[in-house]
């Protein structure tokens, strides 16, 4: 694992992440969904570029500085670490199906996830306003490379996950031309990175499922980062190329958000503008940053409501 890139997202976000007392309260040693759903891995014979000596695949719970559990919405949340084989997993609507899909890509730093907060629980929103959910469990901790700390191996999982939801789409009672993502944090910059870069493989083809696209239909990006450089003033990452091509987009930050500024947001609907990208963009002076879908007093987090509305409006689901 490494310690010190976790140290530093545990003092970015205000918490601290102890893993083996926090393995023994989960009662498990590697993250399961729920019930009913099965993990499909990606990479059928393992994933490119292997990183090997981090440990086993764990599940903790994030604690604040005095030993509790970290709380959002009143509850505390679970992270996975040290994932070497990515998996998706796949959630049906509950209810009549609208024929939409979502693949989620939980934040975490690219150090860790945030499986249920910004994972499974957005899963049951999707779900519940009949949209397929496919959840990612992407590579991690990762090794940053360049001074906007991309992470590779988890940029190639989305890609292979988006092609694996498309070319699955009749199994799983999907329309592949309604296929978007939604991220949170780090896995808000994996939605501008494969938003922006899905017409590069960015490895080499496995199986039949790599010659379908990995664009996504529509993208959705709560408080992201990595946009421009230091998250404080508006030099534009290089490696985001953005077309017309790059998809309608949601966008949701906190003007307060202490990890990720609210200037990452701002300069990417900025540009998504110049280019003629159709963007809806939602900026609210508290929240806070890693929220959720979570209710708190903080205005921040009724976006879903709004979402919806949003994804009514370019078509993707019925009112």
């Amino acid at each position: 694992m490494m310690r010190e890139g976790l140290l530093k997202l545990a003092v970015a976000l205000g918490l601290t992440l102890i893993a083996g007392g926090c393995r023994e309260s989960v009662a498990q040693s590697a993250w399961q969904p729920a019930a009913g759903h099965t993990q499909i891995p990606i990479w059928p014979d393992g994933a490119p570029n292997p990183r090997r000596g981090i440990g086993a695949e764990a599940v903790g719970f994030a604690e604040d500085d005095n030993g509790k559990k970290r709380l959002v919405g009143g509850k505390p949340w679970t992270y996975v670490e040290n994932v070497t084989q990515p998996t998706i997993t796949v959630y049906a609507p509950k209810g009549i199906n609208s024929g939409a899909a979502v693949l989620v890509f939980p934040g975490g730093g690219f150090e860790v996830l945030a499986i249920d907060l910004e994972g499974t629980e957005a899963c049951d929103w999707l779900t519940s306003i009949g949209i397929t959910c496919v959840l990612l469990k992407y590579r991690v901790p990762c090794v940053h490379i360049g001074p906007y700390r991309e992470c590779p191996p988890a940029h190639q999982d989305a890609q292979r996950a988006m092609r694996l939801v498309r070319s699955r789409a009749a199994q799983w009672r999907i329309d592949p031309s309604r296929i978007g993502v939604l991220g949170f944090s780090a896995g808000g910059h994996m939605v501008t990175a494969i938003s922006t870069q899905f017409g590069k493989r960015l490895y080499p083809a496995v199986d039949a499922a790599d010659s379908v696209s990995a664009r996504p239909d529509f993208a959705l990006s709560l408080y992201q980062g990595r946009v421009v450089s230091g998250g404080k003033n508006f030099v534009f990452n290089p490696d985001i190329q953005i077309t017309k091509q790059t998809p309608p987009t949601f966008l949701v930050h906190s003007y307060d958000d202490p990890l990720n500024p609210v200037e990452n947001s701002l300069a990417y609907a900025a540009a998504l503008r110049k280019a003629g990208v159709s963007t809806e963009v939602h900026v609210y002076a508290k929240g806070g940053h890693a929220f959720g879908l979570r209710r708190t007093p903080a205005a921040a987090t009724a976006w879903p409501q709004l979402a919806q509305a949003w994804l009514t409006t370019i078509g993707m689901i019925r009112r």
